[in-house]
């Protein structure tokens, strides 16, 4: 993705120091790590910064860096890549020792533990000439971004492009102007807990719960227009001030390094911003960019050069291949789940035998009783098509089961008008139930399925698409038992409306072949 980057905040030199294990020390039961060759990569806000000119964006990074042995190495690891406006450094660069295997992790050093951000108030003239379409703040708790000057230079950015704001517990509250506030959800609880006031709740322990109680206290109480708060493979919740956030459902990696998912995520949503792109847009493609980032190896998957060896110099346009095929946010959906609740091959098709459909309140009750987490979704689904697929997936992976209650053939007719639906409600249930991702189906006769909703109460509700509370009277009464409302991302321009239109435009009359 093209687009001018400004990255602000702490810069950090990791080193990874990879072996193999094959024996326990006679001296301590500990690992005996066998000859470990030692790769060099950017760390903290210089991580966020070479990943965004990694996927071709021109980036200036912003941050203390030194003259000692460790800040020259960052600086010859970036300086291919990205412009480098050093900050004053009071002690050496901080470095980061990772000693793993190929496919774990055993220990960190953390050295230059004390180093931070120098008082010397750097001339601004350097910093006003850059241009940028978006700013990043990636804070590492060393007091880059505590320092006046940087915070005045950072507010007046926010009011001409796009500021996203990557916070540390360590830190301060982002500057007045942030667009987008990214804290996980532990920095989330951190920065919540002391500013929450009277008739504020932060969840019920539940991790959506949990980041959607954040995120709302937070949009109020910071200087930011949103929050995302970031929740490892559940993906990202994002509150506009609203009363329904947006979750972006994330993909497991349970063998994957998530080092630098954050930055990955960051970085994202500051490209994205800067080329135009809604705050619910910017968030989705980040989600997906994080995810490929960890399914990829993370930070130490970058393929960095070893020590002692020449970086490669800045991707040229033939280069960036796979980057752009990485960045590409469409949704991918695999078509085999739209034939049966397991995925098939052709050899095993005589033996395969459809799962019988189960009632919703069984459904319910089965994944009740182990403890699991119930959630639920509702609407006409009168042409099943990507975008229906996209948000019922999206729904699943939130809970334990999912169960879609279905407008009947009359609820469509009262709110769609009389020549609608175009699919009875058999066909509509029979296609629903078809799908891995759906558990069970309920069809209600009224216009919203408050019926079904009671009977069954759901822990968590999802809509696709964005609303507010007064366009979901449903997500009232969530809330009355502890229920969660959320929303997914929607796929543009597919809609049963849009398809209708679509086959009346091409003079399809509806024949039967």
């Amino acid at each position: 993705m093209n687009g001018r980057l400004l990255v602000v905040g702490d810069a950090l030199l990791d080193r990874d120091l990879i072996g193999t294990v094959e024996r326990l020390s006679p001296e301590a039961p500990v690992p005996v790590v066998d000859s470990p060759r030692e790769h060099l990569r950017p760390g903290g806000a210089a991580l966020a910064a070479y990943l965004a000119a990694r996927r071709g964006a021109d980036v200036t990074l912003v941050a203390p860096i030194g003259a000692d042995p460790a800040s020259q190495c960052l600086r010859a690891l970036l300086e291919v890549h990205l412009d480098l406006v050093a900050l004053p450094l009071d002690g050496p660069m901080p470095e980061k020792v990772r000693v793993r295997t190929e496919q774990h992790a055993l220990l960190r050093l953390d050295l230059g533990g004390q180093s931070r951000a120098a008082e010397t108030h750097t001339d601004l003239e350097a910093l006003t000439g850059i241009r940028a379409d978006a700013v990043l703040v990636s804070d590492y708790g060393r007091g880059t971004v505590a320092r006046p000057w940087i915070r005045s230079f950072l507010a007046q950015r926010a009011e001409n492009v796009p500021l996203v704001w990557d916070p540390h517990p360590k830190g301060p509250a982002p500057v007045a102007g942030t667009r987008i506030a990214t804290p996980n959800l532990t920095e989330a609880l951190h920065a919540a807990h002391p500013v929450v006031t009277a008739g504020e709740n932060l969840g019920d322990g539940n991790v959506l719960s949990l980041a959607a109680g954040c995120a709302s206290v937070l949009t109020r109480h910071w200087s930011s227009t949103a929050v995302a708060v970031t929740m490892g493979r559940l993906g990202a919740l994002l509150d506009l001030g609203e009363d329904i956030p947006l979750i972006v459902p994330g993909t497991a990696h349970p063998e994957a390094d998530a080092c630098g998912a954050g930055d990955a995520f960051a970085a994202s949503v500051a490209l994205e911003l800067g080329a135009g792109a809604l705050p619910s847009e910017a968030v989705t493609a980040a989600v997906s960019h994080a995810g490929a980032h960890v399914a990829a190896g993370g930070a130490a998957g970058l393929g960095t050069a070893p020590a002692g060896e020449a970086s490669a110099g800045r991707p040229k346009a033939g280069e960036r291949k796979h980057a752009a095929q990485v960045t590409d946010s469409r949704v991918r959906i695999p078509f085999t789940t739209l034939s049966g609740k397991a995925a098939r091959t052709p050899g095993h098709m005589a033996s395969w035998s459809p799962t019988p459909p189960r009632r919703a309140e069984d459904v319910v009750a089965a994944t009740r009783a182990t403890g699991g987490t119930v959630v639920a979704t509702g609407g006409c689904f009168d042409i099943l098509h990507v975008g229906h697929i996209a948000m019922l997936r999206a729904a699943r992976v939130l809970g334990d089961c999912l169960v879609v209650c279905l407008n009947s053939d009359a609820s469509i007719r009262r709110l769609k008008g009389r020549d609608r639906p175009v699919n009875g409600c058999a066909d509509r249930r029979a296609l629903l139930e078809a799908l891995e991702s759906v558990d069970a189906v309920t069809v209600f006769d009224e216009d919203t399925p408050e019926t079904p909703l009671t009977a069954l109460r759901p822990d968590i509700w999802v809509k696709g698409g964005d609303y507010t509370a007064s366009e979901l009277p449903e997500a009232h009464l969530l809330a009355s038992w502890g229920g969660q409302t959320l929303t997914v991302p929607y796929v543009p321009g597919r809609s049963t409306t849009r398809l209708i239109e679509l086959a009346h435009e091409s003079g399809f009359t509806g024949s039967s072949t």
